[in-house]
């Protein structure tokens, strides 16, 4: 007898967070109907969702399926994924490296780049990779979109291109050059950002090839991963294992965050509609608080309270943490109708959730 495999079922919040996404892109959607939709990271946090909502869309939107073709080396990503189980002929994950030639067959209409390692512990771990998948990834890619004629090429930049913003640029709109350093210790994401910016604007002005940027602010939501090292899956992991939430340095530092499924929608409304050659903020604008005001709120979601403590960066995180980060959205608002809809406490408890049913506490802690 063959052994059997166990089925892995969607979780119901990511379920319901894949829903949403569609309900908010039903009219851009149907651009899709045929199509072939390449996306480099898939296996990561944002490619996931990505994946998740193309198989809903194949199966319950679209009358003519879209193919979908996931690439991903995981550096970082899983192969189980968190998603739940991919049963859909119309979509094909490949191990690969998109730091090298890429070949495919058939058409390539809608391609998204979305691999990197976006958390400033991972990128100071493999920064020659950080650098790598951004630029030489994006060339690739780029050489693809032009080879294929795509109608749209999605690149995935940050909000860490600002830097660390002037005050007179808070919120800090997409015309701001910002405030960084090229040979800090977060250069190597943060430029690499902003050359793969360059580069993706001179194939659209060399070649035509139609690309749109967006820069993610402080994307969270069920499906980080729990030794991910950014605030917000810390904070839940070490919630859940019953131990302090680390908040660095005074914690005056804010932000504003961007519910996972919020985020997604602005990013297909990027991808199936704006023009080519332009940026977009993507992210939250309200709600701008500091890490402890933020750990305090992850603590008042467990029964047992958990204490909020100030300790020193560790070796692991690179300096020069900016000390504000709060999107200008008026660009993509007024452009495409985005439209944030999940306010912060709602966005935790349900991410406490989903980490709840997920990860066991002695394995949640980071």
């Amino acid at each position: 007898m063959g052994s059997s495999k166990k089925r892995i079922l969607m979780h119901t919040i990511i379920e319901q967070d894949i829903r949403a996404i569609v309900d908010a892109i039903r009219d851009e959607a149907h651009v899709l109907e045929g199509k072939t939709v390449v996306i480099s990271g898939g296996a990561g946090f944002l490619g996931s969702y990505f994946i998740g909502t193309l198989q809903f869309l194949n199966q319950h939107v679209l009358k003519t399926p879209c193919n979908v073709i996931s690439i991903d080396n995981y550096i970082t990503g899983s192969k189980g994924g968190f998603i739940g189980e991919i049963s859909d002929p119309h979509i094909k994950t490949v191990e690969g490296d998109i730091t090298k030639s890429l070949s495919l067959d058939g058409p390539a209409d809608f391609i998204v780049h979305a691999a990197g390692l976006a958390s400033p512990v991972y990128y100071r771990k493999f920064p020659i990779e950080t650098m790598e998948s951004a630029i030489m990834g994006a060339k690739n890619l780029l050489e693809l979109a032009r080879a294929k004629q795509a109608k749209s090429f999605l690149f995935f930049s940050s909000s860490e291109i600002y830097g660390d913003p002037d005050p007179n640029f808070i919120p800090t709109p997409e015309t701001y050059r910002g405030n960084v350093s090229c040979t800090g210790p977060r250069a190597c994401y943060d430029e690499s950002k902003r050359l793969t910016e360059t580069l993706c604007m001179t194939y659209h002005q060399l070649y035509g090839v139609p690309v749109k940027i967006v820069r993610p602010f402080n994307v969270y939501g069920p499906g980080m991963k729990s030794n991910d090292y950014r605030v917000v899956p810390t904070f839940m992991a070490r919630g859940l294992a019953g131990e302090t939430l680390p908040v660095h340095d005074k914690g005056n530092q804010t932000r504003t965050f961007c519910y996972i499924s919020d985020a997604m929608a602005g990013f297909f409304k990027v991808l199936l509609s704006a023009p080519g050659g332009e940026v977009y903020n993507v992210g939250r604008d309200a709600e701008e608080i500091n890490m402890m005001t933020l750990a305090n709120m992850v603590s008042d979601l467990f029964p047992q309270r958990i204490r909020a403590q100030l300790v020193k960066y560790p070796e692991v995180y690179p300096a020069d943490e900016p000390q504000r980060r709060y999107p200008d959205l008026t660009k993509i608002r007024r452009e495409l109708g985005y439209n944030p809809r999940i306010d912060l406490s709602e966005g935790l408890t349900r991410t406490l959730a989903w980490f709840r049913d997920t990860f066991s506490p002695d394995t949640a802690s980071v």
